[in-house]
């Protein structure tokens, strides 16, 4: 069973859980003269790169193909950075896990939070993207916070897993780095779901992230509200993760300290 006394932990922690999200966010951008701006420039030098190449080199004929790019794209590398980040989170931190008791899941739950603060920040240029397009803002919009909130529930409970795994096996994180690039192509993301043979469709669907993806783009690009039903079978599912992740979490902090 979850323990429940967590809730009360974090937030009687709530200040330091405030430190922690704010040093894991202005972190990425220490001593860096553009600072935040970081948040806007990267995505779009990628953005940029994946233009040119899919639709001029490669000869992709999606319409508004920058756009299909970008609404897959954003949402990819908030998962992508989550991941990375948090499965290195409690050794990154083991100086401070030794000498200091806090709740541990801060951690996890800090570099989640302040990826999709990032995140956030960066939804802008997906805005002004879909405006200067012409493409424009449907009223499937009001079904997009849904989508990030089944997002943020899916990292948090991988955040959890790895973070806690990554203390006892540190090779993980560098497998980490293999899986996810095998992860992107497994992904529409440079391409439509719809492009998948139908043979291996069952496979991509087990995918959490294959869904998510998709209905960014059925919301953003399409402009079409995606069937509730199944967004609500995302949603729990994506909450059993969070909360396997949680129990796995909880048995192996306990030794965080010795294994550090």
């Amino acid at each position: 069973m979850v323990n429940m006394q967590i809730f009360s932990e974090l937030y009687r922690y709530r200040e330091f859980l405030k430190t922690s999200i704010k040093k894991e966010f202005r972190g990425k951008y220490k001593k860096s003269f553009l600072g935040v701006f970081w948040s806007f420039l990267n995505p779009l030098f990628q953005l940029l790169i994946y233009a040119l190449v899919f639709p001029f080199i490669l000869k992709n004929n999606v319409d508004n193909y920058v756009i299909f790019l970008i609404v897959a794209l954003m949402p990819w590398n908030f998962f992508n950075m989550t991941i990375l980040q948090s499965a290195a989170s409690i050794v990154t931190n083991g100086g401070i896990i030794k000498k200091v008791y806090f709740p541990r899941e801060i951690l996890p739950i800090s570099t989640t939070t302040s990826n999709l603060l990032n995140f956030l920040i960066t939804g802008i240029i997906v805005f002004v993207a879909l405006l200067i397009s012409g493409i424009g803002i449907g009223i499937s919009i009001f079904v997009l916070p849904i989508i990030i909130i089944i997002q943020y529930v899916l990292q948090l409970g991988l955040a959890f897993i790895f973070s806690a795994i990554t203390v006892y096996v540190r090779d993980v994180e560098y497998l980490l780095n293999v899986f996810m690039m095998l992860m992107f192509y497994l992904c529409p993301i440079v391409y439509s779901a719809d492009m998948i043979p139908a043979n291996f469709l069952p496979l991509f669907k087990l995918n959490p992230m294959f869904h998510i993806i998709n209905y960014y783009r059925v919301i953003l690009y399409d402009k079409q509200i995606p069937n509730m039903g199944n967004v609500f079978i995302l949603f729990m599912i994506c909450l059993l993760i969070l909360i396997l992740g949680y129990l796995i979490f909880q048995k192996c902090k306990k030794r965080f300290a010795e294994e550090l």
